[in-house]
């Protein structure tokens, strides 16, 4: 079931979107501030995110440039040229005006799912049990789904991306940054046992081999 973030104070239309969504057979996450939607995202991997830009704490603007991976539908009351230009450029994929007709938002959710699935070959990566789809950020351990943090998925996937070499400390952070810039040296120790100890969990064993004074690397 594809999941989709919907990030907007607006009560009413939030609900009434999870209503629709819901019928359309979609799961729906909620957050109804800037602040709110950024701590959501480091804990859940949405398919797809409808984002309101006028969010108390966090504008939309400022939530949309930490979203990363993930495709964002811009639903907003703003209409000048500019702002949709700008934001399209800064990394939504679509833009649509409030009030919106209903039927048009989902066809415009349907294309962005079409799209992605052309790239499904590609956006999948294996080692030895474990399975990973970058596009629908799901990943099975032993046909067992294991969830996971959006930093513990971006740790997993240079790994994975990179399975027959060791990844020092500084380019894991460096490359996980592009996807998930909360992740310090300080507190990678603790993202990597975390993710460890799930792994372990579904498949029976370790796969995650720490090389002393370097860095990591998966081990089969």
């Amino acid at each position: 079931m594809k999941s989709i973030a919907v990030i907007d104070d607006d009560i009413y239309i939030g609900n009434l979107l999870e209503e629709v969504l819901k019928k359309e057979n979609y799961q729906v996450l909620r957050a109804y501030s800037g602040t709110e939607a950024v701590m959501l995202l480091s804990q859940k991997q949405p398919d797809l995110v409808l984002l309101d830009l006028m969010l108390p704490g966090l504008i939309g603007e400022e939530v949309l440039k930490q979203v990363k991976g993930i495709p964002v539908i811009i639903v907003s009351a703003k209409s000048d040229v500019c702002d949709k230009v700008k934001l399209l450029q800064n990394g939504a994929v679509d833009y649509i005006t409030k009030p919106f007709d209903m039927d048009e938002l989902l066809a415009r959710i349907s294309v962005q799912f079409r799209q992605n699935r052309f790239e499904d070959k590609k956006d999948k990566l294996a080692f030895a049990d474990i399975k990973m789809d970058t596009d629908t950020y799901e990943v099975c351990v032993k046909e067992n789904i294991v969830h996971l943090t959006k930093t513990e998925f971006a740790i997993l996937k240079l790994l994975m991306q990179n399975s027959k070499q060791v990844i020092t400390k500084s380019i894991l952070l460096d490359k996980i940054s592009e996807d998930t810039p909360d992740c310090m040296e300080s507190s990678l120790k603790v993202h990597i046992s975390n993710l460890r100890k799930k792994l372990r969990d579904a498949g029976g064993r370790d796969v995650i081999e720490s090389v002393w004074g370097i860095g990591f690397k998966l081990i089969d």
